[in-house]
């Protein structure tokens, strides 16, 4: 395994390494060095010590290249960055793929090498401990160990659990896959003593807490009860788990699925319960259309009160330039200057409910004609489409679109004689405002994004935190253990207060017509979260979602008879749309699915370095 034969060396503050320096010729310390001992006999860098570990998290999911473009929710727009990889089912252990750093194995082994070392280093403090600040800061590396292995879990399956420092001289330092159910029970141990350890502290937002290690528990044991964890249902439904030689380290055998739906249930319920999180969830009706719109742009954005809802997230600030600010660039319309990174394709759009909850049809005449009317609440807040109010354009832009609306389709200007000529919206790939930076979909991002008209996207971070846990989270993991315990008015309940703070009528169905509901509602809900990459597998429906062709619109605006128009904004009144949706050029992307893609391959270094893994199956 990787960095196994290595003493591994974690940054105590920036610019400084926990090594030491003992010359025989020169018997002094570096300026720029701490040692490894003088860390651990010091609260303040043992505090900086455990504090680095959360650079882990990196960006959280907010990158140029977004976990969502894997999924049916996004596109990536740029070629080059191994996306199709992934999506066509091309992944091999030479060539993975794209994979965030945030769940790369290298990465995660190297973090938990570190939070080991604190943990080892913190069980006697050799510092003054009267304020209880090693177990802190020991509740803080547990949970932060049990992250790092449950981003590896979710990803790869089994892994070989490592719970000290290796050091040097060791007879061994290769270590076999564990299984499933080890490294769930491991997992699940750290959350249950990080939450102990972390009982009763206020720490800064961004930092462990009891809160978010009931929430990761409660994630990971909702993960444990799903189909694809499950020994004989993952066979059943996938040739490549049927014939896999080591099916342990993949999915559970032991006990019932009744009995680990009761224990998720059980760690949903333990989140639910804390106080101070959550946000307008008293409601007993559903909120008007304009209200149920702030509200989900509120807690996308963390404010007026929708920060209730973070329990774990990675915050960002101006003062300090990171990529996770950037969201506005990184996605935004090419018409404004942005690069229009990850852009949603028309396969998810149309799972947005109209307001009465009805399904969008494309074969309902009025909506084909106006689909982005009357629709889900949570639509508006989360997508830019074609006639979408948005921000004022750049001055070199302005005159061009004095109205600031999206304009993703190709129109006609005419001067009323009958003369017609072709307009391509600002927002294409045909747009006279890089057009390069066009999405290819006919949709952009609106969700994380800052509306402020103050922040122009292409030259000014924004200060929107990745919510990496949410009570919202919790919420729908306990009405899915609810759902599959048969207890669906438990399940209606809560799923009715996301609905009704939506703006959306209330759930009725029972049995597995909610259980479709409820993954819909999760779906839009959690969107662009990194949830519906780990769903669609762990609900094994990734064949038919995740595999399924990307789908895009194409707009065009006809003039209607008489009208004058010399400078384009939407306007129905002299315009016919008319809207399209075709399958994505296969030469951009051709999504398929093969069963391999459950898991993601060990990638071939690693199974170099230790001769006792075990490959993934389809590699």
């Amino acid at each position: 395994m990787n960095k196994f034969k290595k003493i591994l060396v974690a940054t105590v503050v920036a610019g400084l390494a926990v090594t030491s320096c003992n010359d025989d010729f020169v018997n002094t310390s570096p300026l720029d060095q701490v040692s490894e001992a003088a860390v651990w006999t010091d609260a303040a860098l043992a505090e900086a010590f455990v504090t680095e570990l959360y650079g882990g998290l990196g960006n959280g999911g907010f990158d140029e290249q977004m976990l969502a473009s894997l999924t049916d929710e996004t596109a990536f727009t740029h070629p080059g960055r191994n996306i199709t990889t992934i999506t066509e089912s091309r992944s091999n252990p030479a060539d993975p793929g794209w994979i965030n750093g945030t769940l790369s194995w290298v990465n995660m082994y190297s973090r938990i090498r570190a939070c080991n070392l604190a943990l080892k280093n913190l069980e006697a403090p050799k510092f003054n401990n009267s304020n209880k600040i090693a177990e802190r800061l020991r509740g803080e590396a547990t949970f932060m160990r049990a992250y790092f292995y449950h981003q590896l879990v979710r990803y790869f399956g089994g892994v070989p659990l490592v719970d000290r420092p290796y050091t040097l001289g060791e007879e061994d330092y290769m270590a076999p896959r564990n299984s499933m159910e080890e490294c769930i029970n491991f997992i699940v141990k750290d959350c249950d003593q990080a939450a102990t350890l972390l009982e009763g502290t206020t720490l800064a937002a961004g930092r462990a807490s009891k809160a978010a290690a009931l929430a990761l528990k409660s994630r990971i044991l909702i993960y444990a009860a799903s189909d694809l964890y499950d020994m004989n249902t993952a066979k059943a439904k996938s040739s490549a788990m049927a014939a896999f030689s080591k099916p342990e380290v993949l999915a559970i055998s032991t006990g019932s699925r009744t009995e680990r739906w009761t224990k998720a249930k059980a760690a949903a319920k333990a989140v639910l319960d804390l106080t101070g999180y959550g946000v307008a969830l008293n409601l007993s009706a559903p909120v008007s259309k304009e209200e149920g719109s702030t509200n989900y742009m509120n807690i996308a954005l963390s404010r007026n009160g929708g920060e209730k809802d973070l329990i774990f997230a990675r915050y960002f600030i101006n003062a300090k330039q990171e990529n996770g600010g950037r969201q506005g660039l990184f996605n935004g319309p090419n018409g404004y200057h942005n690069w229009a990174g990850n852009t949603p394709i028309q396969n998810f759009v149309d799972d947005y409910e109209m307001m009465d909850g009805t399904k969008f049809s494309w074969q309902n005449p009025q909506q084909a004609s106006q689909p982005y009317v009357g629709r889900d609440p949570r639509f508006y807040a989360s997508l830019l489409y074609d006639g979408a109010p948005w921000k004022p354009r750049t001055a070199d832009v302005a005159a061009k679109d004095p109205v600031n609306q999206i304009q993703t389709g190709q129109y006609e200007l005419g001067d009323g004689s009958g003369t017609k000529t072709p307009y391509f919206g600002l927002d294409t790939r045909k747009s006279t405002v890089e057009d390069w930076n066009g999405s290819y979909t006919g949709y952009y991002m609106r969700k994380f994004i800052d509306p402020n008209p103050g922040i122009v996207d292409q030259n000014t971070w924004q200060q929107v935190p990745w919510p990496h846990l949410r009570y919202t989270e919790a919420i729908f993991n306990y009405a899915e253990a609810c759902i599959e315990l048969g207890e669906d008015a438990e399940a209606r309940t809560w799923l009715n207060k996301i609905r009704f703070r939506s703006g959306m009528p209330a759930l009725t169905e029972s049995g597995d017509a909610l259980r479709q509901r409820y993954r819909n509602e999760r779906r839009i809900e959690m969107a662009f979260e990194e949830q519906r990459y780990h769903d669609a597998r762990r609900w094994m429906i990734a064949p038919t979602t995740l595999g399924r062709k990307a789908n895009i619109i194409t707009v065009l605006g006809t003039l209607k008879p008489g009208k004058t128009v010399s400078l384009y904004k939407y306007d129905p009144n002299s315009y016919n749309y008319e809207y399209k949706v075709t399958d994505m050029d296969p030469g951009k992307e051709n999504r398929t699915w093969l069963d391999k893609m459950y898991f993601l391959p060990i990638h071939r270094d690693e199974m170099n370095r230790n001769n006792k893994l075990v490959q993934n199956p389809g590699y």
